[in-house]
């Protein structure tokens, strides 16, 4: 939907205005709210600008997520049930585990490929290797694929790879040419692995406006400006689905997207390391985007459950407001 114009809503403007004295909000970096699909609050703080370029890190999850059911819906992928060992065959290791060949769609989009895990402490070994997808191929079963949720930045890049051999271009030309109807939505810079493969799900440069007309895009059932369907609004169901549950935080997961009760609302939501956040709100129309500086990990210094209880206090604003 059309996000130009601001219509400034006070009440929203005002709370925001307050942000730059909150000590527990000092990574906070941008912060703008669109409700019925209008642009109601949006601040910068600390020099920034939510017209500015910014790295949303793990929030970019929920794009690759998207890129996979527009390519579905394309018919060049057959679905989440679809075994991902025959397309990614050339980068199998030798004598592989048998259990890659159960590996899914679904279970890369939903962090239950098994594998070991190619996030936090291993982030560094993954994408020090020569070849990103084979090294995490070969890694060795932690549990059985459909069984616990293993996050791993190294599912959401398999998922990048598979987007690049179906569609027959880049994972950005893909991005660029399927969102393109997206009105305000821009991929900027975006890291690449030592074959060519855009980094599926960290490393990449969006502003905080972009990420909100990503979000209004699922906020509005994959609806663009004019009504063009952009992602089926049958993917947005499934990908907002819990398939399985944060062991760090509880919240339900489903495609790329994490789901929690925050403010007495359902709320879908994209997360990035340091706070990059993209929080859905649908019973409100409700899309707010944060971007804040990556000076640490959000969830064990406290700062993400600081910006869900900012998120509370936008909600409970714009219920009274």
């Amino acid at each position: 939907m059309p996000l130009a114009a601001l219509a400034e809503d006070k009440p929203l403007a005002g709370l925001l205005d307050s942000l730059g004295r909150r000590q527990e909000l000092v990574p906070l970096k941008t912060v703008v709210i669109a409700r019925n699909g209008e642009i109601v609050a949006e601040q910068g703080y600390r020099g920034h600008t939510t017209s500015e370029s910014a790295n949303i890190k793990s929030a970019s999850k929920s794009i690759i997520s998207a890129l996979v059911g527009i390519a579905i819906s394309k018919g060049l992928l057959e679905g989440p049930d679809q075994k991902i060992a025959p397309i990614l065959k050339a980068d199998l290791p030798d004598n592989p585990d048998p259990r890659l060949k159960d590996i899914t769609i679904g279970n890369l989009l939903s962090m239950q490929a098994g594998l070991g895990r190619m996030s936090g402490a291993n982030y560094g070994r993954w994408v020090s290797s020569r070849n990103w997808v084979r090294f995490a191929l070969a890694q060795p079963f932690d549990d059985k694929p459909g069984g616990q949720m293993l996050y791993s930045t190294a599912s959401t890049h398999l998922l990048s790879a598979i987007l690049t051999k179906v569609g027959g271009k880049s994972t950005l030309a893909l991005a660029r040419e399927w969102l393109e109807p997206v009105q305000g939505f821009r991929i900027g810079a975006w890291e690449r692995d030592p074959q060519g493969i855009y980094l599926g799900g960290n490393q990449m440069a969006m502003s905080a406006r972009s990420l909100l007309a990503f979000g209004e895009l699922y906020r509005n059932s994959g609806k663009a400006a004019g009504g063009v369907q952009v992602v089926p609004a049958e993917w947005i169901a499934q990908s907002w689905q819990n398939r399985t549950n944060s062991r760090f935080s509880g919240d339900g997961y489903g495609y790329g997207w994490f789901e929690r009760q925050i403010g007495g609302e359902t709320v879908h939501f994209a997360w990035g390391y340091g706070g990059q956040m993209l929080y859905i709100v649908p019973s409100l129309n409700l899309t707010v985007a944060m971007t804040s500086a990556e000076s640490g990990p959000s969830a064990r210094n406290g700062y993400r459950d600081a910006l869900h209880d900012l998120l509370a206090d936008i909600i409970e604003t714009a219920k009274t407001s």
